[in-house]
């Protein structure tokens, strides 16, 4: 049966503004770009060469897989990417620690820190997608557990790259808006997309690998990672870091998003030994093998950067790879039994001390694999 002509105009119609809808704010979401002083700083870098920016130790490797091969295991690949039930969750609002070491995972890489009585959120993700727009994209496998109104005042959000898995454009104006005095770390070029945002740029430390600040008396040191940055179609116009978090009690590392590389072995010499890792340990995959870990290079690299205990991150909350969803967890724990690491996998929500850890495993991503 045919159907109507205005039938199938208005479905064009229809279709037409969904399209426009879903596109209005990727030009805002894809950020900024870097002029002026920030530019000619940027292209100062020592890791900054032939109008973009480059790993020190490892050549970047693309993809070895082909689209139609990505397409076919999309299809016909047989792993479960996602729970079959819903992520249990520890809900409410967090209560500030004024001494010692905390780490709350609130899903993917978004991480609350707070050393000291200072409260640090990284790299924070609250959108249901991480997607330059909310009607396409990765979508969560769970709920935030924490609303963002409901953080302990935040002193400072640190950025990993700009990624939007990472760099959530949503989260950073609320953030930036529900408290003057918090301020934004973050590697070289980032800025930029932070004062397309509305962010002053009074508020931003943007530092170059090994560089640091010092905020409401905890000092960041940006550290090498072996990645990669970039918003829409260009790649590498923006800085990607691990950070060194250093309280004067704590110290806590955290990796972004990484290939394991020799470059940890001599943050650990000369930053370390750290009371807690937070490792990306999912999304990875043997077609990209220089850019994410796989759980084994995560166990190494906490290892290589002298931590106490590792929490593993980057992973559960959105489907980015091949892998099944719990996969990372658990060859990280066979890993770390192997290594003799220590590892604690709390539920999104869950407040690790890294003075008085859990015993055991709860193993509660088994009731909905």
């Amino acid at each position: 049966m045919r159907l109507p002509r205005l039938t199938i105009a208005a479905g064009g119609l229809g279709l037409a503004a969904w399209v426009v809808r879903a596109g209005r704010p990727v030009p805002d979401a894809i950020g900024g770009r870097a002029t002026g002083a920030r530019a000619a700083r940027m292209q100062a870098s020592p890791e900054w060469s032939d109008g973009r920016f480059h790993n020190q130790q490892l050549r970047f490797e693309p993809s070895s897989r082909t689209l139609s091969g990505s397409v076919k295991e999309l299809i016909a690949g047989r792993q479960e990417r996602h729970p079959v039930g819903d992520v249990p969750l520890v809900r409410g609002p967090l209560a500030v620690q004024d001494a010692g070491t905390h780490v709350t995972w609130l899903g993917h890489s978004t991480v609350l820190v707070q050393v000291d009585g200072s409260v640090l959120l990284l790299d924070p993700v609250w959108s249901d997608r991480c997607s330059p727009s909310q009607h396409v994209g990765p979508r969560r496998l769970h709920p935030v557990p924490v609303a963002l109104g409901d953080l302990p005042p935040v002193d400072v959000v640190v950025i990993s790259h700009d990624h939007y898995d990472h760099l959530d454009m949503d989260s950073v104006r609320e953030l930036a808006s529900i408290r003057r005095e918090t301020r934004f770390v973050v590697p070289l070029g980032v800025g930029a997309h932070l004062e397309k945002w509305g962010v002053a740029a009074d508020r931003i430390d943007e530092l170059d690998w090994h560089e640091e600040t010092s905020v409401v008396g905890v000092r960041l040191v940006a550290t090498p990672a072996q990645h990669f940055s970039g918003r829409g179609l260009s790649r590498d116009g923006t800085l990607w870091s691990s950070w060194v978090i250093e309280g004067e009690s704590g110290r806590v590392f955290y990796s972004g998003d990484t290939g394991y590389f020799v470059g940890f072995a001599e943050i650990g010499e000369r930053y370390g030994p750290f009371d807690v890792s937070l490792v990306q340990v999912g999304a990875y995959d043997d077609g990209w093998p220089t850019i994410h870990m796989t759980p084994e290079h995560g166990v190494e690299a906490h290892l290589d950067v002298r931590a106490g205990v590792m929490v593993p991150v980057h992973w559960g909350t959105f489907n980015l790879a091949f892998h099944a969803w719990s996969e990372p967890v658990e060859r990280v724990i066979v890993e770390a039994e192997r290594r003799g690491a220590t590892v604690v996998v709390p539920r999104p929500g869950e407040r690790v001390d890294v003075a008085a850890l859990p015993e055991g495993h709860t193993y509660w991503w088994r009731s909905v694999t």
